[in-house]
This record gives structure tokens, sequence and C-alpha cells, in this order.
């Protein structure tokens, strides 16, 4: 279900595509998904967490989803903009990254037209 979206979904959304599913059962699944490298999390602009499937070269317990993450003002949905990497970041001494996300909000292209 997720394969055939363009944008993230989150756990409600699924559950209402998946009428008969355990809530519980859902997140768990999700979570596995997530550790494993299928998809990975992102946060629309009212903190719901929504997954994405993951590219190829994520690997279990190391995501690679620095992209950008566009959040429609409109419509709420969230989109991976896959072809859009993020620039080279150098922290200061002493810091380690585990991943970036960076986030743009505005009007997606089908919510521009209206």
């Amino acid at each position: 279900m997720m394969a055939d979206k363009n944008t993230a979904t989150s756990q409600p959304d699924l559950e209402n595509l998946m009428n008969d599913v355990d809530r519980v059962t859902l997140y768990r699944i999700l979570n596995v998904f997530e550790e494993k490298g299928i998809i990975h999390k992102v946060f629309d602009l009212n903190g719901t967490a929504n997954y994405a499937i993951c590219t190829s070269n994520c690997e279990e317990h190391l995501h690679h989803d620095e992209h950008l993450h566009f959040n429609c003002t409109k419509c709420n949905n969230v989109y991976c903009l896959d072809e859009l990497h993020l620039p080279v970041i150098t922290l200061p001494k002493g810091f380690k990254a585990h991943g970036f996300t960076l986030y743009a909000a505005g009007t997606c292209p089908k919510c521009s037209e209206n």
C-alpha cells in the first residue's frame, strides 16, 4: 500500500485503508520495517509520524533518507523529494550526527493549481 503512494502515510491512514488490522500489530510492523531499513519516519507539520518507503541504499539500523521532506500546507501531504539531497554538513568537533532531516513547507503541485 505504501509503495503505491507518492506521499508518506501515517499509521491512522494505514488503519483506515486496512479495515481489519489491529492497531498494536500495525504499530509493531511499522517499527520492525523502520528498523530493517524498509521504511523511514518523517513528521508532518502537526507532529504526526508518517512513513515512507526507503531508497535501496538504506540498511538495517542505518537509514540514508537525507533528502528534502516537503510538507504541503493545503493538503497536509508529506512528500519525500529523493532527488534533492542535503548538502554536506560539517559539525563542530565532538558532535556526531546519526542523520539529518530537512523540511520545507509550501504547496504541492496539485494544490498550487487551485
